[in-house]
């Protein structure tokens, strides 16, 4: 697919207190799913999606994820030498994948401000943003659709997906108007409204696609609670100027901040893997049988 778009940004300063004490001196971007790390589902996706042009907004202690994208010349004479060769291809693979850009968001200030220190880089170009503690697994389709969308429109275009009442208040949340399909125009959005107050129950998933002029809009908002900067109030002001368009789906998205969520990808990849899924699925029925939660027969 060719498309306008050629960068992406990939916010990952995050504490990860969800996951501590894991996160306590490993970014949470690299917490493994079976044997890759959070972080290389996304840089994965965006390169699929032809997107090779990448910028991770990263913070301190976060420079394991530098290291994960670099060379490791003695690992792979190692390799190499013992004749591991398909490990040594997989090695090479996470340095060769993309042009991997890094920058230092220097206080947690918010997705806002973290999208923002990426202004230098992209210039005046439409970028994507995704986030990095958000996998995608689809073969890119998502991010492809959002990118014909904004090639077709020539405007921002935003994930969406429907979540239960009682969740809404985590997640930014839109008022649509339907176009076509499973396509909306946003016609006003809100950061985690209470449950009674929100506009629908379509909340705005870690995958965006800005045209430049969000930059301008990051630059009018003023900080929120914690002295954050949401980059819900700088979409919010987009919208005064331009039409920003929302793409609904309804699978392949694993919340990896989330416990839960990330047992849940866990589980699903390795039943994915040709190599694990017969001997990982026997496991599995044998830990709920023996747990009783499994008839034994």
């Amino acid at each position: 697919m060719t498309t306008s778009v050629r960068k992406a940004v990939i916010p990952a300063a995050g504490l990860g207190t969800r996951f501590l004490p894991a996160t306590k001196s490993q970014p949470k971007e690299m917490l493994p799913i079976v044997d890759k790390p959070t972080i290389q589902y996304v840089v994965e996706e965006a390169v699929t999606a032809g997107l090779t042009d990448i910028l991770i907004v990263t913070g301190r202690g976060k420079r394991a994820i530098e290291d994960h994208f670099d060379r490791n010349f003695e690992l792979e004479h190692y390799l190499e030498k013992d004749g591991k060769h398909d490990l040594l291809r997989e090695v090479r693979m996470s340095t060769e994948i993309a042009e991997i850009h890094y920058r230092r968001q220097g206080d947690p200030l918010g997705l806002g401000h973290a999208v923002g220190i990426a202004r230098e880089h992209v210039g005046n170009e439409p970028f994507a943003v995704m986030l990095g503690d958000d996998i995608m697994v689809d073969d890119a389709a998502l991010l492809r659709r959002m990118l014909d969308v904004h090639d077709r429109y020539g405007r921002s275009v935003v994930a969406l997906m429907e979540v239960s009442p009682d969740d809404i208040s985590s997640y930014g949340c839109v008022e649509p108007e339907w176009v076509e399909g499973d396509l909306v125009q946003v016609k006003s959005i809100v950061e985690k409204p209470k449950k009674d107050d929100a506009p629908s129950n379509l909340a705005v998933i870690g995958r965006y696609l800005f045209t430049p002029e969000i930059f301008e809009a990051l630059d009018r908002i003023t900080p929120g609670a914690n002295g954050e900067l949401q980059l819900t109030d700088a979409i919010g002001l987009l919208l005064k100027s331009q039409t920003v368009y929302g793409l609904v789906f309804t699978e392949g998205r694993y919340d990896i901040g989330k416990k839960i969520d990330y047992l849940r990808a866990t589980v699903d990849i390795a039943l994915d893997r040709p190599d694990l899924k017969d001997e990982f699925a026997d496991i599995l029925v044998d830990i709920l049988r023996t747990r009783g939660l499994l008839p034994t027969t």
